[in-house]
């Protein structure tokens, strides 16, 4: 069996009242690397790839350990959500964070 993590960006949020009191440039506005509805397929060679400027370095720093999870085989999150191949994580931008599901995709080798 062979393991792939897609990563959705499910949304990208912006907390403006944050922004406003927190931000160097509060009409940044939401993250500009991703797009809402934007997938990645990670394998194993390709998860060492993600920082080769195809992902935001926070973001991978946040979800990494999940993905690397979903890539051996094993549950993301057993017991808390409703399908433990499935995860909803987000980057640690507190004035706008992005939204991502993980899902573990099993393959017949």
């Amino acid at each position: 069996m062979k393991h792939f993590c897609k990563i959705t960006v499910l949304r990208r949020e912006l907390f403006q009242d944050l922004a406003d009191q927190y931000l160097a440039d509060p009409q940044s506005g939401k993250c500009p690397v991703f797009q809402d509805g934007q997938e990645f397929l990670v394998d194993t060679t390709e998860y060492f790839r993600m920082l080769n400027g195809g992902f935001c370095a926070e973001a991978w720093d946040c979800i990494s350990r999940y993905v690397y999870t979903a890539l051996q085989g094993g549950s993301i999150m057993r017991g808390w959500t409703n399908d433990e191949k499935v995860m909803v994580a987000c980057c640690n931008d507190g004035t706008r964070p992005v939204v991502f599901k993980l899902e573990r995709i099993d393959v017949d080798a």
